[in-house]
């Protein structure tokens, strides 16, 4: 009689870790805020505390023909297209922008963004110019932009150099695990 206790326990511990690992009842409850910067705002301020022209008086910093706002103008980085996010599987807000930075990089822009939390939620560019159910997404194709970093909070994700933006028009918040796509925000150009 031990031994099948011993069995049925050990089972029912190995069930319950695996389902908590599969479902992730933690993280339904657990928001995770990030604030990451603009990076193009990171670069400009690192150009300029480098800069040798660059000299302090007192706590004001001299502008030197490289960093006067005429110049600093044409290092501004490009809006390309934006949106605003909606809900689908869970309540989604905030803003969706891409911009060209001033070294060609292109960036996707998460900012004023919450979502639900989950387990395995991805960020993804999808091929088509909206995203309203699951299987539209799926359909369309999409590229992966990395994990969610955080579901509250400004946040920035690399776009692949060459990526057709003109086919790739939606951003949706996608959990992985379970094929469900928790918002999404179709994208306009702007340029």
């Amino acid at each position: 009689m031990t031994t099948r206790t011993s069995i049925i326990g050990g089972t029912a511990v190995v069930a319950v870790a695996a389902l908590w690992y599969l479902f992730r009842p933690d993280a339904l409850v657990i928001s995770k805020t990030v604030n990451e910067p603009f990076p193009a705002a990171q670069h400009v301020m690192s150009a300029m505390a480098e800069s040798p022209g660059m000299a302090r008086s007192g706590s004001a910093m001299a502008e030197t023909p490289a960093t006067a706002p005429s110049a600093m103008a044409a290092d501004e980085p490009v809006k390309l297209a934006g949106g605003r996010f909606h809900t689908n599987a869970h309540k989604t807000d905030g803003l969706a922008t891409i911009y060209r930075l001033p070294d060609g990089r292109r960036v996707l822009r998460l900012t004023e963004f919450a979502t639900s939390n989950g387990p395995d939620v991805r960020v993804y560019l999808v091929a088509a110019g909206d995203v309203q159910s699951e299987d539209a997404a799926k359909q369309a194709g999409f590229v992966d932009l990395g994990a969610l970093k955080g579901n509250i909070g400004d946040q920035n994700y690399d776009v692949p150099a060459g990526l057709d933006l003109s086919k790739y028009r939606a951003v949706s918040i996608w959990c992985r695990r379970f094929s469900v796509n928790f918002g999404a925000a179709p994208l306009a150009e702007t340029m």
